[in-house]
């Protein structure tokens, strides 16, 4: 190139501003990121052609609404509008490469579409540049047989959703060959379509060498009430909880034996935890929560003498990892944590949600449950939130911030003018702003 800082200075500014060729366009922009990696022209590769890429970039105004995010506009709306991107199956522009393949670099939530996003030019950049080679570790559409490892974890994911059966036995023929971060990885992915089905394979994998991977082999088999693990768990909790008509009494466990590790009891306690109430807690959480025979208010309402807050917490734990929707509402009356939203659909979500807010004030607490629950909030659990908007900006203005942010991010966008004419006061306005941002970012993308 004769002038190649005017070049890439086109190619950095933007696409709408003079006319130019457009390979060399992605050459200029190929280069600037050389550059950005600590590469000048004349050292050994600069002569290397990027390969020719396979998919459409983005619209223009799509990458506009990009460059905008990336500059500091709505930053947090970052990792949304790359999951929008990638889900239409094209790239971002080549002069955008640099910027995002830095961000990547600190800031894990922008990673999980790069790999497709960024093309076989952002590859290329990335496989040339030790900062950046993380992208090389990302899904890019390849097959099981010939993807890199987030290739195939993402094979699995969609095999899984399909053909559940079939997952597992593809797993099963690689298993032993598989590094111990990806039996971890796959193991996990075995929660979609989980069934007695997989319980032989997952009570093998108790006996795997990695803990990760039998802590999530013994999550799993917790789900499934009739596995031998879960029948194991209910000896051991009838052993610790007799159940009287208006009274529990608890034996907490003497000790954490080989064959409780084994199942997933972890024999050392966190910082201020006894050991007893620290396994108890976890025999309570692994038990099959359909072995108490009652529903669970009507066990809420017994007093229990001894351990009554190590019982109840290993029933909040029970309901979260058997994701078991009775007590999940029930144990989310007691202890309202975001955790237990995920066993509820997404409409009941929003309905407890939108409860707690109308009769929570504004704290820590309130922003983790908001937190839990799955985009995009319809009514009323949105009116819920900007009325809390309007009610807090009235007396704790300063306290807003994370409160409009998570409105304007998780609202479904649609009901900008719902938060428009909800009230003139800044902070509700600033919702509304935000939701029409994405509005407009969607209608870029699609």
């Amino acid at each position: 190139m004769s002038d190649w800082a005017d070049l890439a200075s086109t190619a950095l500014v933007g696409t709408d501003r003079r006319p130019y060729p457009g390979d060399l366009l992605a050459a200029a922009a190929v280069e600037t990121a050389r550059r950005r990696a600590g590469r000048r022209p004349a050292e050994s590769g600069a002569g290397e052609a990027a390969p020719e890429e396979e998919q459409e970039p983005i619209g223009r105004r799509a990458a506009e609404r990009l460059a905008r995010i990336v500059g500091g506009e709505y930053e947090r709306l970052l990792p949304e509008w790359l999951a929008g991107a990638a889900a239409t199956g094209r790239r971002v522009p080549p002069h955008m490469l640099p910027e995002l393949l830095e961000r990547g670099r600190w800031d894990r939530s922008v990673r999980a579409h790069l790999g497709v996003l960024a093309g076989r030019r952002g590859r290329w950049l990335a496989a040339r540049n030790p900062v950046w080679t993380y992208l090389l570790d990302e899904p890019t559409g390849e097959t099981w047989e010939l993807g890199g490892a987030a290739d195939r974890r993402a094979h699995l994911r969609r095999l899984r959703k399909s053909d559940p059966a079939e997952a597992r036995r593809l797993l099963e023929s690689t298993w032993e060959r598989e590094t111990p971060d990806d039996r971890a990885a796959f193991t996990e992915m075995l929660a979609d379509g989980l069934s007695m089905d997989d319980e032989p394979f997952l009570e093998s994998a108790l006996d795997d060498r990695r803990r990760e991977v039998r802590q999530e082999a013994a999550n799993l088999l917790t789900r499934l009430p009739e596995s031998r693990l879960s029948r194991r768990m209910a000896e051991r909790a009838r052993a610790c909880l007799t159940v009287g008509p208006a009274v529990i009494l608890v034996e907490p466990p003497s000790g954490c034996d080989r064959a409780m590790e084994r199942d997933g009891i972890r024999a050392k306690p966190p910082r201020g935890f006894g050991e007893r109430a620290w396994w108890l807690q976890q025999v309570i959480a692994r038990a099959p929560l359909s072995m108490w025979g009652e529903p669970p208010e009507s066990l809420l309402a017994r007093r229990v003498p001894e351990w009554d807050g190590e019982v109840k917490a290993g029933w909040v734990r029970a309901a979260v990892l058997q994701r078991d929707p009775a007590w999940a509402r029930a144990m989310f009356a007691w202890d309202p944590i975001a955790d237990l939203l995920e066993a509820l659909g997404p409409g009941e979500q929003q309905e407890l949600a939108a409860g707690f807010t109308r009769a929570h004030d504004l704290d820590s607490q309130l922003i983790m449950v908001l937190g839990g629950v799955s985009p995009s909030w319809r009514e009323p659990l949105a009116s819920a939130v900007l009325h809390k908007i309007v009610k807090v900006a009235a007396t704790q203005p300063w306290n807003l911030d994370e409160l409009v942010r998570l409105a304007g991010e998780r609202i479904d966008p649609g009901l900008a003018p719902l938060a428009e004419s909800c009230s003139p006061a800044p902070s509700v306005q600033q919702v509304a702003a935000l939701l029409r941002f994405r509005a407009e970012m969607f209608k870029e993308l699609t």
